[in-house]
């Protein structure tokens, strides 16, 4: 199975491209990729940023697409309004499930999304998303609320769903809380998924791992729930089980999931 990531590159290899293919490669997907973006980062934060051009961009998307029988799609950082219109324009119409992970700031708090590209990525790819996983913050900028409440939580969600996104994942990571608990919408359901919260500063790139983890469900040809609820186990056990490199917010440890053979507990409930 083949799987396309189309996102920046991390020279500190714990997000972005990188944490993707690493994510591929764990869980049996073989990774093809479309940079959008080089930069200068470490777990310290990101110390410089290159764009590729737009038409450099639409150049990588078809050369895979033309070649390789790709099974699922996940877009991460996309920088500009230019590049988001390129990726939009070259999956339109494509039967291919497509993550969008609504990448704006790293880690260490640097913009990773222009402004003007907020209104691109509403208008012209969330539509063509099958699945989208914002955290809170990202979630804030999508819809102009400010969430602090379960009831906040639904609205955004609903607003999200109406850009004509099939699912949204709620991720809860910047919520209080003795358990993590991603919320999951779509138009004809909801559920809750919950897990320990692990209390880590390791924790870059786990936007990134969570959503590649996904698209390598979806490619192997799971449902969206069945994607959705292992990659929240992949995302889990790469949390608890920290490498601890670098100074800063370490990233996630991608070896976690195989070591165990994906053995953990996810609490799922519909409430």
């Amino acid at each position: 199975m083949i799987a396309l990531t189309i996102a920046g590159s991390d020279s500190g290899g714990g997000a972005g491209i990188q944490a993707d293919i690493k994510t591929f490669q764990e869980l049996g997907v073989f990774g093809a990729t479309a940079i959008t973006a080089l930069t200068a980062q470490n777990t310290l934060g990101v110390h410089g940023i290159s764009d590729v051009t737009p038409e450099f961009l639409k150049q990588q998307i078809e050369a895979v697409l033309t070649d390789f029988n790709v099974k699922a799609i996940k877009t991460g950082m996309l920088f500009s309004a230019e590049l988001i219109e390129v990726v939009a324009e070259a999956l339109k119409g494509k039967s291919i499930p497509l993550v969008v992970d609504p990448v704006m700031i790293a880690k260490g708090g640097a913009s990773l999304l222009q402004e003007q590209a907020v209104t691109a990525l509403k208008t012209t790819l969330l539509p063509l998303a099958t699945i989208c996983t914002p955290n809170i913050p990202e979630a804030e900028v999508l819809t102009g609320m400010t969430i602090t409440s379960a009831e906040d939580i639904e609205q955004a969600a609903r607003r999200i769903l109406a850009m004509g996104v099939q699912c949204v994942v709620m991720k809860g990571g910047h919520l209080g809380g003795e358990f993590s608990s991603d919320k999951v919408y779509w138009n004809h359901g909801f559920f809750t998924m919950k897990t320990p919260r692990i209390q880590t500063k390791d924790t870059h790139g786990t936007g990134c791992t969570f959503s590649a983890a996904i698209t390598a469900q979806l490619a192997k040809g799971a449902s969206i729930e069945q994607a959705i609820i292992e990659a929240k186990k992949f995302i889990h056990l790469a949390i608890s089980t920290p490498l601890s490199i670098g100074n800063g917010h370490g990233p996630t440890n991608h070896f976690a999931y195989k070591v165990v053979d994906g053995e953990c507990e996810v609490i799922v409930y519909e409430s």
